[in-house]
């Protein structure tokens, strides 16, 4: 068959995405190339067609266990012979894959680096021809890449082992100095392809300064506003992450911590029941969602301050992957800046990740577009704002803070800039604490002089003016505060500073107005289609959305294995009932129309 014709065969879509065509042709002639595609944009595709297409198999390295075995069961589940080799399997299960190698039977392998690598020094590979090697996550090639991993540069012996097989690197999150180091190191002789970074579909809003109860608050309050909803929360501590967790069960939420302090069983648990359906939220550390294609992931909330535009740019990603709205909240306080700067500090690349906090300060800081922020990041220039953030629906509101400003500078002058910032705010809120007495600094006449602004104002303006530039912090002598030159021309007068104003708003979220959900139906003419097609019927949607979760139990897939929301949305507005019309919908192909038809179809016609 032809790539168009796998696309409809194996994959139910009767057009390919933005430049995926342009990617296997030009992969299909024998030629490199590097991918750069925004989480959900479709990477999978780019190796998937040309590997039914081509004799052989391509090999697809990838350091996730979680990615590998989401892709095989979706790769079998339409139809194409598909394993992954890591050291999740036992002895029984390489020996079968190993031998579906040996034979020529499989499509795409999926393995591990490290497994790779061992393959690599035995004599004979496992498979006997190799047609395309796709390298998954190819920043972590990259010493410049957010999630370096020494394993991955060892990778250029393919080239060695395969010198004229072509070499596909994929990933998600990229700067130009890391794809530069990447093309280098896999010595690519192709083509770079770079779509849109921009997912419209997804809003952006960041809130500054929140206390612990507030941020808790409002997740429960944002939860119960979306009962349905699947969602993710990101923390940056274990302590977090189950403190979140706990305070969600008691109020009734279906939620999963997941993190590096629970055991293996625990945290797959957690995945499977929430790739399952069977929990509605996620508590995890970073480490959670990599590699999971689950499509309707609607909403990410960050309760800490990611340590990088890239970290934050692939797990918001996770959202929204159908194409339909999901939104993404950002909680940033001067805690976390103070801790990831201590991170950064103690990494063996300091300076690259200073620069990488530095610049995530400033997406949080921003008084203007968000998104245009994040675009500009990855080399992508817009000229218009999105109006799908919080900057462009309520630009923020400034005053005269030169006052506050003087006054908190002045405590850290009086003090010799030897005090942290929590020592400023008990001088200024006049707190007999500790330091202040055994330093004598209620002595000082700055002692007091802030007590109407809360101690939370305070911290507030003091990560205001970290990020103006009038004071740093200096971490490597116990996270002292120094006034900067620029700092000085507002303590003596010499120029003005604006604040932003508080507004938390934390008290309630409104519960908003049910929301289309903006996907592209096609409208297909030909028999077998209702007169009532056209018009979704949300009954009937959930009514498939149980049938899917009926059949992926049955199967032990997740639910969106056996077709996505977006599919069901066409299904409940299309309201096929013959076969043929079933297999016109977006995301079914052959293999699941004759898997799944007849059941979804018997349901059809039950509400047509």
């Amino acid at each position: 068959m032809d790539i168009q014709s796998i696309l409809k065969h194996y994959f139910g879509y009767d057009t390919f995405r933005p430049m995926q065509q342009e990617i296997i042709e030009h992969v299909m002639q024998q030629r490199d190339c590097l991918v750069l595609m925004p989480t959900g944009g479709g990477k999978s595709i780019c190796y998937q067609v040309p590997a039914v297409a081509m004799d052989g198999t391509t090999i697809v390295v990838s350091p996730l266990i979680s990615l590998m075995k989401d892709q095989v069961e979706a790769l079998r589940a339409n139809g194409i012979e598909a394993e992954a080799l890591n050291s999740g399997n036992d002895f029984n299960r390489d020996t079968i894959i190993r031998r579906k190698c040996a034979s020529g039977q499989l499509k795409l392998l999926y393995i591990s680096p490290e497994k790779l690598l061992s393959e690599l020094s035995m004599p004979v590979f496992l498979v006997p021809k190799v047609s395309l090697i796709a390298i998954d996550e190819a920043h972590c090639i990259s010493q410049w890449g957010h999630d370096f991993r020494p394993e991955y540069t060892q990778l250029t012996q393919l080239r060695e082992r395969f010198p004229g097989v072509p070499v596909m690197a994929l990933t998600a999150t990229a700067d130009k100095v890391t794809r530069g180091d990447i093309i280098r190191q896999l010595a690519l002789k192709g083509q770079q392809f770079v779509t849109s970074f921009d997912r419209p579909n997804l809003s952006l809003s960041v809130k500054r300064g929140y206390s612990t109860a507030e941020k808790q608050r409002y997740i429960l309050n944002f939860i119960k506003a979306r009962p349905t909803e699947p969602g993710i929360i990101y923390c940056l501590s274990r302590k977090n992450t189950e403190a979140v967790a706990t305070m969600l069960q008691k109020q009734g939420i279906s939620v999963a911590p997941y993190h590096a302090g629970l055991t293996q069983h625990e945290r797959d648990a957690a995945q499977e029941q929430f790739k399952q359906d069977d929990v509605q939220v996620i508590c995890a550390t970073i480490a959670f969602g990599m590699g999971i294609d689950k499509s309707n992931v609607r909403w990410i909330i960050h309760y800490n301050l990611p340590k990088s535009i890239e970290n934050f740019y692939q797990e918001i990603g996770r959202a929204g992957r159908d194409g339909a709205p999901a939104d993404t909240i950002l909680f940033y306080s001067l805690a976390d800046v103070v801790q990831l700067s201590q991170f950064a500090r103690e990494s063996g690349q300091r300076d690259i990740n200073f620069d990488k906090l530095r610049q995530m300060q400033q997406y949080a800081e921003a008084g203007i577009c968000r998104r245009r922020i994040l675009l500009n990041y990855f080399g992508e220039l817009t000229s218009h704002d999105c109006g799908n953030c919080d900057v462009c629906n309520e630009p923020p509101r400034r005053f005269d803070g030169t006052r506050l400003v003087q006054m908190a500078l002045s405590a850290a002058r009086r003090a010799n800039e030897q005090i942290r910032t929590s020592t400023i705010i008990e001088i200024l809120r006049g707190m007999n604490s500790g330091v202040v007495n055994r330093m004598h600094f209620d002595q000082l006449p700055t002692f007091g002089v802030g007590r109407d602004t809360s101690a939370q104002d305070w911290q507030d303006y003091l990560l205001q003016m970290l990020q103006l530039g009038y004071i740093e912090i200096v971490y490597d002598e116990h996270n002292r505060v120094r006034i900067t030159p620029a700092g000085e021309e507002v303590l003596y007068g010499r120029s003005e500073a604006q604040l932003a104003v508080i507004d938390r708003q934390e008290s309630k979220v409104q519960k908003r107005p049910a929301r289309r959900l903006g996907l592209e139906i096609p409208t297909i003419s030909i028999s077998g289609m209702p007169d009532t097609a056209g018009v979704e019927d949300p009954r009937l949607f959930e009514a498939l959305r149980q049938l899917r979760k009926q059949c992926a139990d049955e199967e032990g897939f997740p639910p969106y294995i056996i077709f996505s929301d977006r599919t069901l949305h066409a299904l409940a507005t299309q309201k096929p009932t013959t076969l043929e019309a079933f297999g016109y919908t977006p995301g079914i192909g052959d293999h699941k129309r004759q898997k799944y038809g007849e059941r979804f179809l018997a349901l059809i016609q039950k509400y047509t």
